[in-house]
């Protein structure tokens, strides 16, 4: 990797004013590098376009209706609120000027002297973008409330169904990605359907759904050994999911996913979890992207050129300086790139360290682990590989470990321990606008109005409105 930085060091900031630095982003990295900058002689100003903070490892357990949105999230202002030096701005960017030194908004711009980019990732869709309307990622509150909706919208269409067909389709979910996101979800949807609401439901039998797991590589979690991936695949069909390896999904539509070389898969329920893309805010820096749009950065972490921009996080396309190898994208790569920037800030403002003095990011890899339902899970630290319980009970400490703060620590726990003991998931809510999707309503049961209207009529998607009728 090419370093293109000046030997010289930073112009000094005005004596008049602490320099400004600002953090875009309020994950994991940025708000890491806030919190390393507190009582630093700088004015930090955090930028967001959502006010909370969310814990995106559990995004898939709000999906799934075992937690709250709240559980796993909490306001920006309130995780920085003791750090005196740090404001926060509820805004939206468009872009980066490097050469100014300005960022970009959409009512106008702001200069600035040391900049952190931590604004994540998206979604990617392999240049598929349609698929999206019909197969939803998981990366924000917002995806996961949604998902959550279309699972349960799922079985509540399902009872009122009259087609088999149909029936049977609404009872099929697909996930597409063997990632820890897909395998999590599919171990997930699984449970619901066999243990949680079997007893809810009247006109159909829960535990018959199939849970349709497409990975388009040879194996699952391809970033563990191929014995745990092996593990994960048996103890996944063990539950009653159906693992489809080497199956690429050409198309989704609303009936259902394209297989390469396969039989049409007809299948109402799509999620995708099958890659991710850099922040689009990456492109206007008109700097080295990788092929899913992630900022090359230098070893210190800055961009090219500007020894001054800083890209953490799952923006940044680093590697580790002890082993070469590239920095993945989780919660605690993150909470190290962001603690590293905040010293590297903080050395060049009190004129402790050059540009050209910087030491070079290495990531220190405390091993990965990957749930896959109740009581089982897949974890390798080190040279040490299991899986089980034990693999499951650390999986579930660590992940309350790097909750932001105490009430999500408790709110989790109290959550997993009522899920543990009774297989309840209370956060079962359907929100926004409910429409169950029903071509031929179960004749003689139930009068399914459109919302304003009478009488259903076939081929239509109807409002909540449910009412009984004598059998």
């Amino acid at each position: 990797m090419t370093d293109q930085r000046p030997a010289a060091p930073l112009a000094p900031p005005s004596p008049t004013s602490p320099p400004r630095v600002f953090i875009v982003g309020g994950g994991f990295a940025g708000i890491a590098a806030a919190k390393g900058l507190a009582k630093a002689p700088v004015q930090v100003t955090m930028v967001d376009r959502r006010n909370h903070h969310v814990f995106q490892p559990l995004l898939y357990q709000v999906a799934t209706a075992a937690l709250s949105p709240a559980d796993i999230a909490s306001p920006i202002r309130s995780v920085l609120r003791k750090i005196k030096n740090c404001r926060v701005v509820l805004a939206k960017m468009r872009g980066v000027d490097l050469e100014r030194r300005r960022l970009l908004f959409d009512g106008g711009a702001v200069e600035y002297d040391f900049l952190v980019l931590a604004a994540g990732a998206t979604h990617s869709y392999f240049g598929h973008d349609e698929f999206e309307r019909f197969a939803p990622g998981l990366k924000t509150l917002e995806d996961a409330v949604e998902m959550r909706k279309r699972i349960l919208l799922a079985f509540e269409s399902a009872e009122y169904e009259g087609s088999e067909e149909r029936r049977r389709a609404a009872l099929t979910f697909a996930i597409v990605g063997g990632g820890p996101t897909g395998v999590e979800l599919a171990g997930s949807i699984q449970e619901i359907a066999a243990k949680t609401i079997q007893k809810d439901f009247r006109h159909i039998d829960t535990t018959t759904t199939r849970v349709i797991l497409l990975q388009g590589g040879d194996r699952l979690l391809p970033q563990f050994p191929p014995d745990l991936s092996e593990r994960a695949r048996r103890d996944l069909e063990k539950m009653g999911v159906e693992v489809m390896l080497n199956d690429r999904v050409t198309n989704v539509t609303p009936d259902g996913v394209e297989i390469a070389g396969k039989p049409f898969l007809p299948v109402r329920n799509v999620f995708w979890a099958a890659g991710v893309q850099g922040n689009p805010l990456g492109k206007s820096l008109g700097v080295p992207l990788t092929r899913s749009g992630q900022v090359v950065v230098n070893p210190d972490l800055t961009v090219p050129g500007h020894p001054e921009v800083f890209v953490v996080g799952d923006m940044a396309a680093a590697k580790s300086h002890d082993t070469g190898a590239s920095v993945p994208g989780v919660a605690p790569a993150a909470l190290q790139m962001g603690k590293y920037v905040a010293k590297r800030v903080r050395a060049a403002v009190t004129g402790a360290e050059r540009p050209d003095q910087r030491p070079p990011f290495s990531y220190w890899d405390k091993g990965t682990i990957a749930t896959i339902g109740r009581a089982k899970a897949v974890a390798m630290i080190g040279k040490l590989k299991f899986g089980g319980f034990v693999a499951w009970l650390l999986w579930s400490l660590v992940h309350i470990a790097y909750l932001i703060n105490y009430r999500n620590r408790l709110a989790v726990m109290a959550s997993w321990m009522w899920n543990w003991l009774l297989n309840a998931r209370d956060a079962r809510l359907i929100t926004g606008d409910a429409r169950l999707d029903i071509k031929t309503p179960r004749p003689g049961e139930v009068i399914l109005a459109e919302e304003g209207e009478g009488a259903a009529a076939p081929n239509r998607e109807f409002g909540p409105a449910v009412v009984s009728t004598p059998s």
